[in-house]
């Protein structure tokens, strides 16, 4: 499916502009030195850092799909945020199953216990709209973290996550350099209903059609991300029956990438792999070499903003100036030569998406 950068309050310094008594803190970004203060005109988009002044009654729930450890990060993004953001609280809370309903009754408990900032990511991206629509008629303020709405309809304020099209592209580019060029290449990846799913194998396609029939894309399996046994299963099935076939494979989702990973290494196979964000056993594969690279996402960075973005919006100091934008969070491609110091680039994007919100998506007063 879809691990982690130092807080970015650490690496951007916020300005907190004296006498201001609403509304985002703005320092302007133009060479004078001039910052805005209680005199200036209208909220605008565009000014510079923005800095939260009081979060006291802002409570924020980050709600993932289910238990998957993609989420793991916004656990510690959330004990930070309440800390250094002094957020009247942060929940991190998540349904034992996959099911939309379930998340929805989830989400409603936490309303009722005083959550007035929701970060979801919804089981079912074409329903998740109706949940954001319902949280917003009451007043909250929402995010859509990790994943977007099906089509090109984003309810919630803003959408921050990885473009997972883009990120099964260079996977799929990567494992086709790793293969010469050239040969069979197979897919594996989540559930095929996922909207997600989708445009991983869009992705995944155009990196294939771009070698002008020199690589065979030879199966694409879905359906494979629901647990580790389950993925284990599809890769040794796979190998058993083709492995002979296969120069390359390609896993844009976890589970899936931990098993091949696995599963080539102790076959003996010499099929290229290139895996998904940055398991323990998957950096130790990229270094020793069985695994020639993988994808790296950055869910800490999504909590992190995610929380950020929330407490301001919730607070009234800040409103959204295009209302469901979506934003990629990122991803990098990590191989032998940079596993060692790849989240620095991830903090670096982290930082960027933090003046990015601040410059030019926040209308703050």
């Amino acid at each position: 499916m879809f691990r982690h950068s130092t807080a970015a309050a650490a690496v951007i310094t916020l300005v907190l502009l004296a006498g201001a008594s609403q509304g985002c803190t703005i320092k302007s970004s133009d060479d004078s030195g001039r910052s805005g203060g209680p005199g200036a005109a209208a909220p605008r988009a565009g000014s510079g850092s923005a800095e939260l002044t009081d979060g006291s009654k802002v409570k924020v729930a980050l709600v993932p799909g289910g238990a998957h450890p993609y989420f793991t990060p916004w656990k510690k993004a959330g004990v930070q945020a309440k800390e250094e953001l002094g957020l009247g609280g942060v929940t991190f809370d998540e349904t034992a199953e996959w099911d939309q309903q379930k998340q929805n009754n989830l989400v409603s408990t936490l309303a009722a216990r005083g959550f007035n900032a929701f970060g979801l990511f919804g089981v079912s991206p074409t329903d998740i709209n109706t949940t954001f629509a319902d949280l917003k008629s009451q007043g909250f303020a929402v995010a859509s973290l990790g994943s977007c709405p099906a089509g090109r309809k984003n309810e919630a304020d803003f959408c921050l996550s990885t473009d997972v099209e883009l990120a099964a592209y260079k996977a799929a580019k990567a494992t086709i350099e790793a293969m010469g060029g050239k040969g069979s290449l197979v897919h594996l990846t989540g559930a095929n209903v996922d909207a997600n799913t989708q445009r991983r194998v869009r992705g995944v396609e155009k990196a294939v059609a771009e070698t002008g029939g020199k690589v065979k894309l030879l199966q694409t399996i879905t359906d494979i991300d629901k647990d580790l046994q389950t993925a284990q299963k599809a890769v040794s099935d796979l190998l058993a029956a083709k492995g002979s076939k296969i120069q390359g494979i390609v896993s844009t989702a976890y589970n899936p990438a931990v098993a091949a990973a696995d599963a080539v290494r102790a076959s003996g196979s010499k099929a290229k792999v290139v895996a998904i964000d940055d398991d323990a056993k998957i950096l130790s594969s990229v270094k020793n070499g069985s695994v020639s690279a993988t994808v790296v996402q950055n869910p800490l960075g999504q909590a992190e903003i995610g929380i950020w973005v929330l407490a301001l919006l919730e607070s009234g100091q800040c409103t959204m100036a295009k209302p469901g934008v979506i934003v990629d969070s990122g991803s990098f491609v990590v191989t032998k030569d940079n596993v060692t110091g790849y989240d620095a680039l991830r903090r670096k994007k982290t930082a960027d998406l933090r003046k990015q919100f601040a410059d030019s998506l926040l209308s703050c007063g």
